[in-house]
């Protein structure tokens, strides 16, 4: 397994000059790592969703947002695209990827974004030590699996932004 190095980012998310090694990360108050949440809606309003690995450290097993820690060097725009490439083999670009919100956490800041694709599941291409399945689910569906424990707690802050911008931007689309 290769070494992940982070870069060190302060609170308005502009790099430190200082980077940490995934594993091995024991930020300081003030200090953050960037991570990425893509999410998936299709032209009819449909969300694709992902369950992790069984044997991933966190999260094993759990329905979850596609995304991932940006690597030392990338910009939070560059780690979406590698996740959503890495993951599950859809490929994006700065027309379809968009930027949907911010949100500073204990020690990472995250970067939701969202994007339009129409995609049959078995032309996905899953990358096997992080993603065990996929599929698509309703707007109503996910609010279910998120009720019930389905699908990962992001926490309720993240869920009101994320669910009302999936609703406007695949109402755009609907």
């Amino acid at each position: 397994m290769r070494t992940e190095k982070w870069d060190i980012l302060n609170a308005d998310g502009v790099p430190t000059g200082k980077t940490t090694v995934r594993g091995r990360c024991y930020l300081k108050q003030g200090e953050y790592h960037l991570v990425v949440h893509i999410w998936i809606v299709s032209s009819d309003g449909k969300i694709l969703l992902q369950r992790r690995a069984d044997n991933k450290a966190l999260m094993p097993g759990e329905w979850a947002a596609t995304g991932g820690a940006a690597i030392s060097g990338e910009d939070s725009f560059t780690a979406a695209r590698r996740e959503l490439s890495e993951e599950l083999g859809i490929y994006s670009n700065a027309d379809t990827l968009k930027l949907i919100k911010r949100i500073k956490r204990r020690n990472s800041l995250l970067d939701v974004w969202i994007i339009k694709k129409d995609i049959a599941l078995h032309s996905l291409r899953l990358q096997k030590s992080e993603v065990a399945e996929a599929k698509w689910v309703s707007f109503d569906e996910l609010g279910q699996m998120i009720k019930n424990g389905i699908f990962h707690n992001y926490g309720e802050e993240y869920f009101d932004c994320v669910l009302s911008k999936i609703a406007e931007y695949k109402g755009a689309y609907v």
